[in-house]
């Protein structure tokens, strides 16, 4: 391995650097690439690829990270693992038992977190468009709170509870007209977006939702986007909410939540990470004077660095007129479709020792998908790699899984969980026959001839 070095701005990290920033990877001579303790060649050669890899050691020392951040600036939020982030089982449990709860956007999400063994009393259930039925459903649960984000929403719960006999906790989701300043598809809290209450409508709704019926409002809640790494937004959205809640308290309403949302991201390539004390600073400034209790709903800092996708190289096609060759790889954008969603870049690093220090080329790194938008990395600066090299391609463990797809007839690849020196399998490679095993042909379609 070479020795750790600051890469010129604008060019690609090298190995060395890339390792530097993720201390729950390293490369040794003879295991190449470990994930905690655990060589993630083990892994691709019992499991093959793609696969995913999670390190539950990983997600508890963030998640300790995270909570530390906030004690040490004299907070104590009720932290909600937004479940979008990575819904499997077992992630939703190893932060179940590190006490948090889950942050959740539909009905399917809600009894997945309860599988998972995440009491209703530390479950949110966020988004625009609820149902009837998922109303119902969070209210019979009797979860923590839910985040009402529209006026229509408010009468339609109300409605729903009031039928019921029960009555709903809820906050009211605000829209502060705030940017967060990252990719426009991940961005939640101007007024062009889909999400919240318009900022001017917030203290009437409030005063509104405390004279209907069914409805107890505890408070606020916000959430501007996702990846931000800047605090600026985040002071500014949670300066409008506390003068929401100071206007709420004038007209003699009880405010005794603020729910300060999600969204501090992660270093994908050299962005720098979000940092939690600075998180916790401003949520401090800001809101700290309110006498509130206060959630927050990480997701992808949590998840995203806990997670890689290990995959092969299927086959090195040689670039016409001089232009960089492509490494087609057994993953694709129906496994991570971030890179083609978002144009996200993700690092990428050889599993093998040996290939970790050959001479850097750059390369096209795309997968079998027939779509142009199959693709990892344009001229990306790798370790020359022949056929069969096998790689990883890092910070996976938040939207990656999740977004999958069988797209093109491509099963959902297996998915592995590290704890430490240990491993294990905790969803198989599906069956290709699963593909279809679903599908029903009316008997008014002729049968496949015998034998086709």
């Amino acid at each position: 391995m070479t020795e750790p070095s600051s890469s010129p701005m604008g060019q690609d990290p090298t190995v060395a650097d890339m390792l530097a920033g993720r201390p729950h990877l390293s490369m040794h001579a003879l295991d190449g690439l470990v994930l905690e303790d655990v060589p993630l060649t083990a892994i691709a050669d019992a499991v093959g690829t793609p696969t995913w890899v999670m390190g539950a050691g990983t997600l508890r020392a963030r998640y300790r990270r995270l909570t530390g951040a906030m004690a040490g600036a004299g907070l104590s939020p009720s932290v909600h693992f937004a479940v979008k982030a990575n819904d499997h089982l077992a992630v939703l449990r190893v932060l179940a038992q590190e006490g948090a709860g889950a942050d959740v956007v539909s009905g399917g999400e809600l009894l997945r977190a309860r599988a998972a063994g995440i009491p209703a009393s530390r479950i949110v259930f966020s988004g625009v468009g609820k149902s009837h039925d998922e109303l119902g459903l969070a209210l019979a649960e009797a979860i923590a709170h839910i985040a009402v984000e529209s006026a229509e929403e408010l009468e339609i719960l109300s409605a729903v509870a009031a039928a019921a006999g029960r009555v709903a906790r809820i906050t009211l989701r605000v829209n502060p007209d705030v940017d967060a300043g990252t990719h426009e598809k991940i961005t939640t809290g101007l007024s062009t977006n889909k999400f919240g209450i318009a900022y001017a409508r917030a203290v009437e709704l409030y005063a509104r939702a405390a004279a209907l019926p069914g409805l107890h409002p505890l408070g606020f809640s916000l959430h501007i986007g996702s990846q931000i790494t800047s605090m600026a937004p985040y002071r500014a959205a949670f300066a409008r909410v506390a003068d929401l809640v100071r206007a709420v308290r004038a007209r003699g309403l009880a405010v005794s939540l603020v729910d300060c949302g999600g969204g501090l991201g992660i270093c994908y390539r050299d962005e720098g990470e979000g940092a939690p004390a600075a998180l916790a600073g401003a949520i401090r400034a800001e809101l700290g004077a309110l006498d509130v209790r206060l959630a927050i709903e990480p997701g992808r800092w949590l998840a995203g660095p806990a997670g890689v996708l290990l995959s092969r190289v299927i086959l090195r096609k040689a670039g016409e007129d001089g232009l960089p060759p492509f490494l087609i790889l057994d993953a694709a954008m129906n496994d991570l479709m971030r890179p083609s969603l978002y144009d996200a870049w993700h690092g990428i690093l050889p599993l093998s020792a040996r290939d970790a220090v050959q001479p850097p080329e750059a390369v096209n790194v795309v997968g079998p998908v027939c779509e142009s938008a199959d693709s990892f990395a344009r001229n990306r600066m790798l370790p020359r790699l022949g056929d069969g090299a096998a790689v990883a391609l890092l910070d996976t463990g938040a939207y990656g899984m999740v977004m999958s797809s069988t797209y093109n007839g491509r099963p959902l690849a297996a998915q592995v969980l590290v704890d430490g020196g240990r491993w294990s399998v905790i969803r198989p490679r599906q069956p290709v026959a699963e593909l279809w095993a679903a599908d029903r042909v009316p008997d008014w379609i002729a049968p496949a001839p015998v034998g086709a």
